[in-house]
């Protein structure tokens, strides 16, 4: 039998992400009524590909979280100048670097490597090159914010200088990077970081170094779930801070309400993202 609600669901999506995009010129100049300031930078890894998402990501968290000290797209080198433009013209606090600048020199070979020869690569190496100077987010692209993800200027205030990181809705890791079962437990998403000071990562990357084999499309991801828990890094609330794909079969988006802080919109309920979307 034919699912009409999830079908639906996904034509519906595709719909209104062709029309944004249509209208991405336009949409990225319109003003955004929102005055509070927060003092959060922030830093989203995104190609050409996903400059959707990018616009309409940038516009969810400025309008209902704050305005950041800086919101920094980091480009993967495939974003146009035209684009670099579109994106900066969202709001003054807005700014394009490409990944090869913000990279540190000085990053081990093994990620250097795995940067050459996959996207994830560099997305390890722009987490670890990111600099902390006060509370930073790392967001991916295909992340909406919501009204109660208010609370965010609260991790600037507080005597506990923890990272948070998101649940992840079940363990998508590399299992060669794994050596005790009981690692796998707490899963990690590398999608939405906040730091609080800079992570060693030296105890991760180690395991990355002796891998046998190429790195895999959740290699990344591991690499941060490891070095989240070896700096006690702690979880956002998982019912505020969403991560979920339990309604990816149907049509109605489960989650999304102005009480949540946020929702990652990961492949499997990617079109849910543009059922949300607000200018």
């Amino acid at each position: 039998m034919v699912n009409i609600g999830y079908h639906a669901a996904r034509m519906q999506g595709r719909f209104i992400r062709n029309i944004y995009t249509k209208f991405i010129n336009i949409i990225s100049t319109l003003p955004i009524k929102q005055t509070r300031q927060i003092d959060i930078t922030v830093y989203s890894l995104s190609c050409e590909r996903d400059l959707p998402e990018q616009v309409a990501s940038i516009r969810s968290f400025i309008r209902n979280i704050g305005i950041p000290k800086r919101f920094i797209v980091i480009s993967d080198g495939s974003y146009s100048d035209s684009s670099c433009k579109l994106l900066c013209r969202i709001h003054p606090c807005v700014d394009v670097v490409p990944v090869t600048k913000l990279i540190r020199d000085d990053l081990p070979q093994c990620v250097t490597n795995y940067a050459q020869i996959h996207p994830l690569g560099k997305k390890l190496a722009a987490l670890m090159s990111i600099p902390v100077n006060g509370t930073t987010i790392y967001t991916d692209s295909d992340i909406l914010f919501f009204p109660g993800g208010v609370d965010l200027d609260n991790f600037t205030k507080v005597a506990d200088k923890s990272c948070y990181y998101l649940p992840d809705c079940s363990a998508s890791l590399d299992e060669r990077l794994i050596y005790d079962e009981n690692e796998k437990l707490q899963p990690v998403n590398a999608g939405f970081i906040l730091f609080n000071h800079q992570l060693d990562w030296s105890w991760a990357i180690e395991r990355l170094a002796k891998l046998p084999d190429q790195p895999i499309y959740f290699t990344e991801q591991t690499i941060a779930h490891l070095t989240m828990h070896h700096n006690h890094a702690k979880p956002f609330c998982s019912q505020k801070y969403i991560l979920n794909v339990e309604d990816q079969f149907i049509y109605p988006d489960k989650f999304a309400s102005p009480k949540i802080a946020m929702r990652h919109y990961v492949n499997d309920v990617r079109h849910k993202l543009w059922l949300n979307v607000g200018l």
